[in-house]
């Protein structure tokens, strides 16, 4: 069972599924590079009182689980910051990270965002749909 968190005025549980993909699909990201990006997330999320819930990777691209709230600016905020943060700390903490391209870069300019959790679309369509009306 999902757990809905509380806020003064609030009940939520807003999940989000992140993936990052580096530019050209390079694979520049080894297991140490994953270890800081998990740190950096981390802290980020914290800036926009969200919270990284899962965070994995492969050599090429990134996986995040990031629980908002709903004081959340538009989602595009936090997503540009994790985008942009990470990569310009990665660049100047990872020599091999820096010179992998020509310009300062990490990351493709597209990513993917998705929610996720709670009941099916199909669910929620007809819990909608059978509500009593007056």
């Amino acid at each position: 069972m999902q757990e809905i968190k509380k806020g003064r005025h609030s009940a939520y549980s807003l999940h989000c599924h992140i993936v990052f993909v580096t530019k050209y699909r390079k694979k520049v990201l080894g297991a140490l590079h994953l270890t800081r990006l998990k740190d950096i997330f981390s802290e980020i999320c914290g800036s926009f009182d969200s919270e990284l819930v899962e965070f994995n990777g492969e050599a090429d691209h990134v996986h995040l689980l990031v629980e908002f709230t709903p004081k959340t600016p538009s989602i595009s905020k936090p997503i540009n910051s994790l985008k942009a943060v990470s990569s310009r700390r990665l660049r100047q903490e990872f020599c091999d990270i820096a010179g992998a391209y020509r310009k300062p870069v990490l990351w493709s300019r597209s990513y993917f965002a998705g929610s996720c959790g709670g009941a099916p679309l199909d669910v929620i369509k007809e819990y909608i749909e059978n509500q009593d009306q007056p």
